[in-house]
C-alpha cells in the first residue's frame, strides 16, 4: 500500500523530509505540515503498519509510551496545558498519531473542541516553514531525546 504515511517515512529514512524532529524506536517524530497549534507533531511509525491492532504486544506498548514521551516533552517546551492525541488512520489507512498541544489562551469555544476545527474553520493556517520551526523541533527532540535515556 502507497499512503501519505509511507511516502514520509520513506522521506525520513532518506534524510528528505523536512519535518523530521528525531528517529525514536517506534518511528520518526516529525512535526505538522500545518501548525494550526504550535507543536502540533506525528508519530511516524517504522516500519508502517495499517492500524494500532496490527502491532504485537511490546510493540504496542513501546508505541503508546513513546507516544506520551512526545506529549511530555511538548508540555515542556510550548507550555501547553493539555496534549491531545488522536489515531484514526481513515484518511490515509496507516498508523500514525496526531500530537497536539492546547493552550488556555485559545478561544473557549475552540479549546473545549477537537483540534481539527481549526482545520474546519480556517484559522490558523500557518504552514510549517523550516526555518521558523528549527528552534522549536530542536527543543523538542532534545526534550525527547532527555526523556527516553
Amino acid at each position: 500500500m502507497d499512503t501519505l504515511i509511507h511516502r514520509r517515512v520513506e522521506a525520513a529514512r532518506a534524510g528528505t523530509n523536512p519535518t523530521v524532529m528525531c528517529q525514536i524506536s517506534s518511528g520518526w517524530v516529525v512535526l505538522g505540515d500545518t501548525q494550526f497549534l504550535r507543536g502540533y507533531s506525528l508519530l511516524l511509525p517504522d516500519p508502517v503498519v495499517p492500524d494500532l491492532n496490527t502491532l504485537g504486544k511490546e510493540e504496542r506498548i513501546t508505541y503508546l509510551y513513546e507516544m506520551t514521551i512526545i506529549g511530555d516533552a511538548l508540555l515542556e517546551v510550548t507550555g501547553a496545558y493539555r496534549i491531545n492525541y488522536d489515531i484514526l488512520c481513515n484518511t490515509e489507512p496507516a498508523l500514525h498519531t496526531h500530537i497536539c498541544p492546547r493552550y488556555l489562551s485559545e478561544p473557549e469555544e475552540l479549546r473545549k473542541g477537537p483540534p481539527w476545527v481549526y482545520s474546519k474553520r480556517g484559522i490558523n493556517q500557518i504552514p510549517f516553514d523550516a526555518a521558523r520551526d528549527k528552534e522549536l523541533m530542536d527543543q523538542l527532540a532534545d526534550a525527547i531525546r532527555r526523556r527516553l535515556k
